[in-house]
């Protein structure tokens, strides 16, 4: 299924290391998976991670949901044994950590063109530090790039900010990813919301990352998992609206006519681009049955 076609509402961090975790995930209601080797996994459990992840990606079929593997990032001394070990399966993207510039991804690339099972492994980025959001668009447009994460938690750290309910500190840091992201037709997923208990506040979060145009949000819980994919998803009234806007303007076509009008409002080929993806995500999401 294309990147521009389906789903991306919820992507879950899962710890490499867990068995239990990984084997719980193949049952969530998630669009996608951040299998984590990084900042989920210890120190001292990083090699019995890799290997576990791997044995885990070699025999499970998460079906439709995305398989991100976030490796621990270049200059560790983990990095390149996470990427031996997961390249030798070729998951579908391989989530970068602490990405600053466009050569960051333009070095993994060049590894995943050694593995035969990487030919069509695409690359996403953590977007999580100053100099990488500023290099935003440098980034974008690196070689098998696919999606942008945001990483909330270390740009506030960065920023020397503080946490709001209106994110006030990071609305420049979003915005500019979600421009760059756009530019080059990528996925871009909103950053975590810590307190996974907090329903309301995690909502309220998730409206304001679909109001800006983000694809869906990041999690670090499975109970974070309805919530985000209720606010992601179109309403039955978008639904309603997306569809009367299509019979409207195909029915002014039909009479020679470049515009139509539903409930009061001019409706031209722009609205009718973003209604017809509209109605195909919303057919996508009830075939997964989510």
């Amino acid at each position: 299924m294309s990147y521009h076609h389906r789903p991306f509402r919820s992507i879950l961090y899962i710890p490499g290391d867990k068995q239990r975790a990984l084997d719980k995930a193949l049952t969530l209601d998630c669009d996608g998976i951040i299998f984590d080797l990084e900042d989920a996994v210890g120190i001292d459990s990083k090699a019995g991670a890799r290997e576990t992840l791997a044995a885990q990606l070699g025999s499970a079929d998460y079906g439709r949901r995305a398989v991100l593997v976030r490796v621990n990032g270049h200059g560790t001394q983990w990095h390149e044994d996470d990427l031996k070990a997961i390249c030798a399966i070729g998951p579908e993207a391989i989530l970068l950590p602490k990405v600053d510039s466009a050569a960051d991804v333009e070095r993994l690339a060049a590894v995943l063109e050694q593995y035969e099972n990487c030919a069509d492994t695409k690359i996403w980025a953590m977007m999580e530090s100053p100099l990488g959001i500023l290099n935003a668009q440098e980034i974008a447009a690196a070689p098998r790039m696919a999606g942008m994460v945001v990483g909330s938690n270390d740009l506030l750290k960065d920023l020397n900010a503080t946490q709001t309910p209106e994110r006030t500190a990071l609305v420049a840091s979003l915005g500019t990813c979600l421009l760059a992201a756009r530019a080059f037709g990528l996925v871009c997923i909103d950053g975590v919301y810590n307190a996974f208990k907090d329903e309301d506040g995690l909502a309220v979060e998730c409206a304001q990352g679909q109001v800006m145009g983000f694809d869906g949000k990041s999690l670090i819980h499975p109970a974070q998992l309805a919530v985000t994919n209720e606010v992601f998803s179109p309403s039955d009234a978008d639904i309603d609206l997306a569809r009367r806007q299509v019979a409207a303007f195909e029915e002014a076509e039909a009479s020679g006519k470049g515009i139509a009008v539903v409930d009061g409002k001019i409706v031209e080929n722009l609205h009718i681009v973003t209604a017809r993806k509209l109605l195909a995500m919303a057919s996508v999401i009830v075939a997964a049955g989510s």
